[in-house]
């Protein structure tokens, strides 16, 4: 029985080799004949479609930087900060134009005998006469057209410091639509730089998997040619086989993680989720800069754009207080009227009125209301910014802590990793001796691809949580650490 089998595989060692050299022939005719056919054409018809080439070539490679550039570029949130810049500028020409006068135009036509609108348009018209002081014709006029043109206009001189408020509380309003701008920027940077990351991880497991895989596949090879042989058993083949799809697996959910983290980059650039991206890079060790957690959280105060535009709210909300008590005070106005006053269309008398005015308000029930709601609502802003500030310290915290953990991983998987490709070429060497089974020879495998795979995801962790650090202390204001 052993010689029948040991004449087997001479056999089929014969048959391969005569096979191989046979395919290695054939491959290299296939290689020699179309290149020698090639040359003899015109070059007109050797040259590639040019329309290929080109959609081929248009595909620019998306480096991190290009990626975050077409996002600022191209995002709705960037839109939608650069119409609240736009508002908030609006509001702050409104509010000065409080300042300036108004100047309004009117046309009026009146037909009446009213006594009293008699008189006063004949006046206004300049054909009152001596016989218009008649009992019979002040009493009883006939009714006439009074046409009005007049021009009035109307300038505040001292309008109880509302305009003022609200120029203050405007341009406030504009700093914080900056600070806005300025924390969509940084996020947006963040979510690319995420998905930029995802990306390249989906793409090292596939990587990984692909090799364990062709591994497995060369397991399963060595296992039958064992079983032919009599060297192992029916459940060493078994074994191997569940092992390869197991990692088959493992490669199909890579390839539906590409797609899904190629749909996440484009939709944090702000382009459709089925657009095709081209990336460069792979997920390299790289050592980052980070300062210590008291110094963060300390920056973090200092330089986050949401904190900023609680303090800027804070402020808007005291102006309002102040806006709410200046209206105990004074308004002083000047005033002109002019216009002209027609029987007709073409002729008429032309007046002119001006003055100024100063109004004081002795008694405004819902003043003292105003007044204590708007002190609410300063206690209420500072109160946000207060928990704000604890949130944000609480932020710095998680991304510091994350940051480490993922670094230290980093050491960690590297380390196992050298472990892992130890221990599988022992066990390799004694299952050839047959001194181990094939499941020692599996689990190593499988101990090593998993080792490989925490690594890539442990270099994402770290790539990522050394962003978050930089955005939960407001410094993500480019990518040039990770380049």
């Amino acid at each position: 029985m052993v010689i029948k089998n040991m004449e087997r595989s001479c056999l089929k060692s014969l048959i391969s080799k005569i096979g191989n050299r046979f395919l290695t022939g054939v491959m290299l005719a296939a290689q020699v004949i179309p290149a020698a056919a090639q040359s003899s054409l015109p070059s007109s018809l050797n040259d590639k479609n040019p329309s290929t080439a080109n959609q081929q070539n248009s595909q620019e490679v998306l480096t991190l930087p290009l990626a975050v550039e077409i996002a600022l570029r191209t995002n709705p949130m960037t839109k939608a900060t650069a119409a609240g810049r736009e508002m908030a500028g609006a509001q702050v020409q409104e509010a000065r134009a409080g300042r300036m006068p108004t100047v309004q135009l009117s046309e009026s036509w009146l037909n009446g005998n009213n006594p009293v609108y008699a008189f006063g348009s004949l006046l206004e018209q300049a054909r009152f006469k001596q016989s218009n002081f008649d009992l019979s014709k002040l009493n009883n006029p006939d009714s006439l057209n009074n046409f009005r043109f007049g021009v009035s206009i109307r300038m505040p001189v001292f309008d109880q410091r509302q305009t003022s408020t609200r120029v203050k509380r405007a341009l406030l309003g504009s700093q914080q639509a900056e600070k806005q701008t300025s924390q969509v920027e940084q996020q947006i940077r963040f979510e690319v730089l995420r998905a930029y990351y995802g990306v390249l991880l989906a793409r090292a497991k596939k990587e990984l998997t692909d090799e364990a895989v062709k591994l497995a596949e060369a397991d399963v090879k060595r296992s039958r040619d064992r079983v032919d042989t009599g060297m192992a058993v029916t459940a060493d083949l078994l074994s191997a086989e569940v092992q390869m799809a197991d990692f088959l697996q493992q490669r199909i959910e890579a390839d539906g993680e590409i797609a899904t983290a190629t749909a996440a980059l484009s939709t944090a650039m702000g382009l459709s989720a089925d657009s095709p991206q081209k990336l460069s890079g792979t997920l390299a060790e790289k050592n980052f800069a980070a300062a210590g957690q008291d110094e963060l959280i300390r920056m973090a105060l200092a330089q986050r754009p949401e904190y900023a535009r609680a303090g800027l709210a804070l402020k808007s909300s005291e102006e309002q207080v102040k806006g709410v008590r200046s209206e105990m005070l004074p308004r002083v106005d000047v005033f002109a009227n002019m216009g002209v006053s027609r029987y007709n269309w073409v002729q008429g008398s032309g007046d002119y009125l001006v003055g100024a005015s100063v109004t004081f308000n002795l008694f405004d029930a819902g003043r003292r209301a105003r007044i204590a709601q708007a002190r609410a609502t300063a206690t209420l802003v500072a109160s946000e910014q207060e928990q704000l500030a604890n949130q944000i310290r609480f932020e710095v915290v998680r991304a510091c802590q994350l940051y480490i953990s993922a670094r230290e991983r980093v050491a960690v998987a590297q380390r196992a990793i050298s472990q892992a490709n130890e221990a599988l070429r022992i066990v390799q060497d004694r299952y050839n001796e047959g001194l181990t089974t094939i499941t020692e020879v599996l689990r190593a495998q499988t101990a090593l691809v998993r080792a490989r795979l925490n690594l890539a995801g442990a270099r994402y962790d770290h790539y990522v949580g050394y962003a978050n650090v930089l955005l939960s202390s407001g410094q993500l204001n480019d990518v040039q650490p990770f380049i």
